[in-house]
């Protein structure tokens, strides 16, 4: 595979996601080749029949290297479903020596020590967050590095999840002859994609409706404050109107994507949509207003708890208001006046996000559509990966050379980048994954 090319691998409840892109010139991203499959083996986010999410993973791939003429060796893959939780945390370390500065080594000692945390059994921390920290009781401080200080605190935003479910991902792609290049929470991919930097810092809530769940990431002062799974999305919806209407899946998904409509008020009383019948049987009518209300009775009900959600991060306190409300993606955003219905119950700002901010010109329409949101961030994530690893080559190669002034450049240049010790969680969940999974042949 060459060498600026990324892949990301979106496993879906309802859809499994191939996409390979790679940096322009102008820092954008070019999508060379998409690949769709139904997903099988999935539910609400989590593998439960390998070999069928296996075929899929493979359907997905083909087509992808169909598309852009290219072998897929390495995938970057996302990981959400019910079993993600998060919770805040706040942990302090005392420092040896308080005439030193602050480096990144005690930030990291810090970190490790939240690793320690006890969880519940077959959970573990995938991802530490740090929000701000205190050095010597002196709160609020974004980037303590370079402080004096014999005590440095931090809350933070811990991410958990089960081990097994995370593994079953690794195997998956693992059997599927692909090589795991890096795992990411599929929430923070999504907001990758869609988000704006200025929308992150004046403090917005992403709300990713899948087939299976419902994801959402805050992110404020450009920080990610809080995350949640709601085990809830296009699915329930679909599965109401199959009940309420009394018709089989596949018609009351085609119902709700081409007449569905999340404001009852909307459609007129003789709106009526014909569905033919089962072999032979009559066919059936359904007037569009009962099909709006139990699909509105479904959305308010996901949107609330995304609600309560949103209010236990503290949205009504007015430190942590999100003043660029909320941003709607992935297939279920697609749903008509659910914009409008979302900010009938929340009062905030709607918008839907749509992956182009990153995107180059040109690329097919579809690339750009909220359904695809999670597997643009995916392909931007890999791209990310593979920079920061050619930049440390390029250290490595200084150092090698004896070239310390440069590599001091270098280096703090590095440094200087927040999200240096707080990827590295992420690559060290991927080689843990890695090697369970080589152990375990």
């Amino acid at each position: 595979m060459e060498q600026n090319i990324s892949v990301g691998l979106d496993i879906g409840t309802t859809k499994i996601v191939a996409m390979i892109g790679r940096k322009n010139e102008y820092g954008k991203l070019e999508i060379l080749g998409i690949g769709k499959s139904r997903s099988l083996g999935v539910h609400r986010g989590v593998v439960n029949n390998i070999t069928q999410t296996i075929q899929s993973i493979q359907q997905a791939v083909q087509e992808a290297e169909a598309e852009a003429g290219l072998k897929i060796e390495e995938v970057t893959v996302g990981i959400a479903g019910q079993h993600i939780r998060s919770l805040q945390h706040s942990d302090y370390i005392t420092r040896a020596n308080s005439e030193l500065v602050i480096d990144e080594d005690d930030i990291e000692r810090l970190i490790n020590q939240v690793h320690k945390l006890v969880m519940l059994p077959g959970e573990e921390i995938i991802h530490v967050l740090p929000q701000e920290y205190k050095v010597d009781g002196q709160a609020e401080i974004k980037e303590p590095v370079g402080m004096y200080g014999g005590r440095l605190e931090a809350n933070f935003h811990v991410v958990v999840g089960q081990v097994s479910s995370i593994r079953n991902i690794g195997r998956c792609v693992k059997s599927a002859g692909l090589q795991l290049e890096g795992i990411t929470l599929e929430p923070l991919a999504s907001a990758n994609a869609v988000l704006s930097q200025e929308e992150k810092e004046a403090g917005v809530a992403l709300i990713d409706i899948g087939g299976g769940t419902t994801d959402l990431a805050i992110f404020r002062d450009g920080i990610i404050r809080h995350t949640a799974v709601i085990p809830f999305g296009g699915n329930v919806i679909t599965e109401d109107i199959k009940e309420g209407c009394s018709i089989i899946e596949k018609q009351a998904e085609l119902l709700k994507i081409k007449f569905g409509s999340a404001w009852p008020g909307e459609n007129k009383d003789n709106e009526i949509v014909s569905i033919p019948g089962l072999r032979g049987r009559e066919p059936k009518e359904i007037t569009l207003k009962n099909l709006s209300k139990i699909i509105h009775a479904r959305v308010v009900e996901i949107v609330e708890q995304v609600y309560v959600e949103i209010k236990n991060y503290g949205h009504e306190e007015q430190k942590k208001k999100l003043i660029a409300g909320i941003v709607l993606t992935g297939g279920g955003s697609q749903l008509k006046h659910l914009k409008q219905l979302v900010e009938y119950i929340t009062g905030m700002d709607t918008r839907v996000g749509y992956p182009n901010e990153h995107l180059a010109g040109g690329n097919e329409e579809d690339v750009t559509s909220p359904l695809f949101a999670t597997a643009v961030g995916l392909v931007m994530d890999g791209v990310k990966r593979q920079d920061r690893k050619r930049s440390e080559q390029v250290v490595n190669v200084m150092e090698s050379n004896g070239d310390a002034s440069n590599k001091e450049n270098v280096g703090t240049e590095n440094d200087n980048e927040p999200s240096r010790e707080r990827r590295s969680f992420l690559d060290k969940l991927t080689e843990r994954v890695k090697d369970f999974l080589d152990n375990a042949e």
